[in-house]
C-alpha cells in the first residue's frame, strides 16, 4: 500500500545541482527536514567536474572544498599557432567522492532511492507508487526541453587511463587542439590524476549532439598511443553532450518544465551559454537556497525563476559568441575563434570561464582582425534570436 512523507523541503534529483543544494542546507540548515530523491546508484552519476580559481567566490567555496580531488597550479593549452601556460589554478571533483560527502552529509531516512514520476509544486510521486509532500519542492532532474534553443553541442567522451609506467606530466591540458579537426572544433582535454592515472577526453564543438563512441574511443587510444602511454586498463568513462547556446526563448522554456515550479541546474537554465558548464552557477543556486529563509515552494520559484532570468538576460554577449564560432566560422576552423582567445590575458580568460566578463573585457574579445570572416561573422549575430 502506498505511503505518505511529509517533509519541509523536497530535492527532485541528487545530481550536481541538486547534490549541492542539499549539501549546503545540510552545513548551513541542519534542522531542515529535507528529502533528496535520486534513483541512481551514484549521487551525481559518473562524472568528472572541472572549476578553475575564479569560477566560484572566495566566500563560497567552503562548499565546493570538501568535495575536490584533485588540483593543480597552472594548466595547457595548445593550437597550431600558438601554445602556453596559465597561472591558474585548477581543481576537478570526481562523482565518488561527490557521492560520498553528499550522501554521509545527509541524515537517515533523507536520502530516497527512487525515481519520481511525477513532479508538482507540493508534492511528488515516486515509482512505488509512495507520496513526498513538502513545503517546497525544487526540480533538479538535468535537462528538460531545450527544443526552443537554438543550439550547438560540445560534446565528448572521457576515458580515465591507468598507465604501465608513470607519464610525467605535472599540470592539465585543458585544450590540445593540434590533434586532426573532426566533426567541428575538436580538442583533447588531459587531467593527470595520479602518476599512472591519466583523464583523458576527447572533445568536440559540434553541430548535433551524436556521439560516434568506437571512433572516439580509438581516437583516445591513438592520442595516448601517440604521448607514449601505455594503458593497462580503462578506470571509468564518461560521454556526455553539452548545450551551447546561440539563441531562443527562455520563457518558453522555463515553461515548458513547469511554469510554477522551482528548478535547478541544466533544468533551470543555470549553465554558461558558450561552454554548457553548469558548476560555477551550481555552486551560487545551493548557497543562495541554503541563505533562504523562506523555503516554499512560492518563494524558492521566486528565487530560482529569478536567478535564472538575470543569468539569460546578462549572458547575451556569450550566446552572441556561441552564434559566431557555429555560425561564421566552417567547422574545421573553428578552432581559430579559441586559439585567438587564448591569446589574451588570464584574468580575462578567468572571467570568461566565471561568466563574469566586463564590458572591457568584451571589447578586448571583440577587437582587432576576427579569426572568422567578417560579414560571416555579422550575419551570425544578426540571424541569432534571444
Amino acid at each position: 500500500m502506498a505511503g505518505r512523507i511529509e517533509c519541509d523541503l523536497a530535492i527532485v534529483g541528487g545530481g550536481l545541482a541538486g547534490g549541492l543544494i542539499a549539501l549546503a542546507l545540510r552545513k548551513k540548515r541542519p534542522d531542515l527536514d529535507l528529502r533528496l530523491i535520486e534513483a541512481g546508484p551514484r549521487l551525481g552519476g559518473d562524472h568528472v567536474w572541472s572549476f578553475f580559481t575564479r569560477d566560484i567566490a572566495k566566500e563560497d567555496r567552503w562548499l565546493a572544498a570538501p568535495l575536490v580531488s584533485y588540483g593543480w597550479r597552472g594548466y595547457d593549452v595548445a593550437f597550431p599557432a600558438h601554445a602556453r601556460t596559465i597561472d591558474t589554478s585548477y581543481y576537478a571533483i570526481e562523482s565518488e567522492r561527490f557521492d560520498r560527502v553528499v550522501r554521509t552529509s545527509l541524515a537517515p531516512g533523507q536520502l530516497i532511492a527512487e525515481k519520481a514520476l511525477g513532479v508538482g509544486t507540493t508534492a511528488a510521486v515516486l515509482a512505488s507508487g509512495d507520496r513526498i509532500e513538502a513545503k517546497g519542492i525544487i526540480d533538479a532532474r538535468g535537462p528538460g526541453d531545450m527544443s526552443m534553443f537554438e543550439m550547438g553541442w560540445q560534446k565528448f567522451v572521457g576515458r580515465e587511463l591507468l598507465l604501465a609506467d608513470p607519464h610525467e606530466v605535472t599540470r592539465p591540458t585543458i585544450m590540445d587542439a593540434t590533434v586532426e579537426q573532426v566533426d567541428g572544433y575538436r580538442f583533447v582535454y588531459t587531467l593527470p590524476f595520479t602518476a599512472t592515472r591519466m583523464f583523458v577526453e576527447d572533445t568536440y564543438y559540434s553541430d548535433t549532439p551524436t556521439i560516434d563512441r568506437n571512433a572516439m574511443v580509438d581516437r583516445i587510444h591513438d592520442y595516448a598511443l601517440a604521448k607514449g602511454w601505455v594503458t593497462e586498463a580503462v578506470g571509468r568513462e564518461e560521454t556526455g553532450a553539452l548545450p551551447v547556446v546561440m539563441g531562443g526563448d527562455f520563457d518558453s522554456f522555463w515553461r515548458a518544465g513547469g511554469a510554477r515550479l522551482p528548478k535547478a541546474g541544466l533544468r533551470a537554465g543555470l549553465f554558461h551559454p558558450t561552454t554548457g558548464y553548469s558548476l560555477p552557477d551550481a555552486v551560487r543556486l545551493a548557497i543562495r537556497i541554503a541563505g533562504q529563509s523562506d523555503l516554499s515552494t512560492p518563494a524558492l520559484l521566486e528565487l530560482t525563476h529569478g536567478m535564472a532570468n538575470r543569468a539569460w538576460t546578462d549572458r547575451a554577449f556569450y550566446r552572441m559568441l556561441s552564434s559566431m564560432l557555429f555560425r561564421a566560422a566552417d567547422p574545421d576552423e573553428r578552432y581559430r575563434v579559441l586559439e585567438r582567445f587564448y591569446r589574451l590575458g588570464p584574468g580575462l580568460i578567468g572571467r570568461f570561464y566565471a561568466g563574469r566578463t566586463s564590458v572591457i573585457d568584451k571589447a578586448r574579445i571583440l577587437s582587432g582582425k576576427p579569426p572568422v570572416p567578417v560579414g560571416r561573422a555579422v550575419a551570425a549575430i544578426r540571424g541569432r534570436r534571444g
